[in-house]
């Protein structure tokens, strides 16, 4: 069996993640940022050519870009949220590489992401966050498609996964806001400033979903945030079905 655990910023997916794994030491937690089998969220696809570019350019840093690469057919998937640098140019670099945010066509992006759940064969995994938050948040705010076009991307998905032993937990938010300012005060730097909050804002109304639309408040945010879990509980009742488990955030027995 493998688990997906889903769910909004703030719901408890980390901790869900933990507690799964202490209750089944056999099962491997796959968090963002981790090299995975099917998700590519905080990792850089390149081609050969590109690889060899950056470990160039990057001579100082190559010993742990190795380390932190994996070749996968005609590319290679780099986990460089993993790599110790100073540099900020590092990571704002890396970034472009992603698959995520408007960065490849709808096409390219589709087959991607279908074909590494057609061909992932794993099996007792914990994945955090492998299933929709990425995808779902890249098709609304940055190709600003439509719900039930997003739903018709999610039927491709159910296909892709077809025969595969998996189990969904989705935890449900009943106060959005609430768990978000938790999360706002408990995600610092040494100074009190709220980094990761600054940049979820950042991220939110930067996006062409926000700009054309002209939000750019926390009001906005939150709004987002309302639609995207309902989309998402939308995704898990009408695709997959028998395959969820939905329960409240921070209020569940294991």
């Amino acid at each position: 069996m493998n688990y997906f655990v889903e769910g909004l910023q703030g719901s408890g997916k980390s901790t869900l993640v933990q507690k799964l794994s202490e209750k089944h030491p056999g099962c491997i937690p796959v968090m963002e940022g981790d090299y995975s089998p099917i998700e590519l969220a905080w990792c850089a696809r390149l081609s050969e050519t590109q690889y060899s570019e950056v470990l160039e350019q990057w001579n100082d840093l190559q010993d742990q870009l190795r380390s932190k690469s994996h070749k996968e057919d005609n590319c290679w998937i780099v986990c460089y949220t993993q790599v110790k640098s100073g540099n900020r140019d590092f990571y704002q670099q890396l970034e472009n590489y992603e698959i995520y945010n408007g960065r490849t066509t709808f096409e390219e992006y589709k087959d991607i992401v279908l074909t590494r759940y057609r061909n992932w064969q794993g099996d007792s995994n914990i994945f955090e966050c492998s299933l929709l938050q990425n995808a779902v948040e890249d098709m609304i705010l940055f190709r600003d498609m439509s719900d039930d076009g997003i739903l018709s991307f999610y039927k491709d998905v159910r296909s892709a996964l077809e025969g595969k032993a998996y189990e969904i937990y989705y935890i449900e938010s009943p106060d959005i806001e609430k768990n978000l300012n938790a999360v706002r005060r408990e995600r610092v730097d040494k100074d009190g400033n709220e980094v990761w909050f600054n940049m979820l804002m950042e991220f939110f109304i930067n996006s062409p979903y926000a700009k054309k639309r002209s939000l750019n408040q926390y009001e906005d945010l939150l709004q987002h945030l309302l639609h995207r879990q309902a989309l998402e509980l939308r995704i898990c009742r009408e695709i997959f079905g028998e395959k969820v488990t939905v329960i409240q955030s921070k209020a569940y027995d294991l």
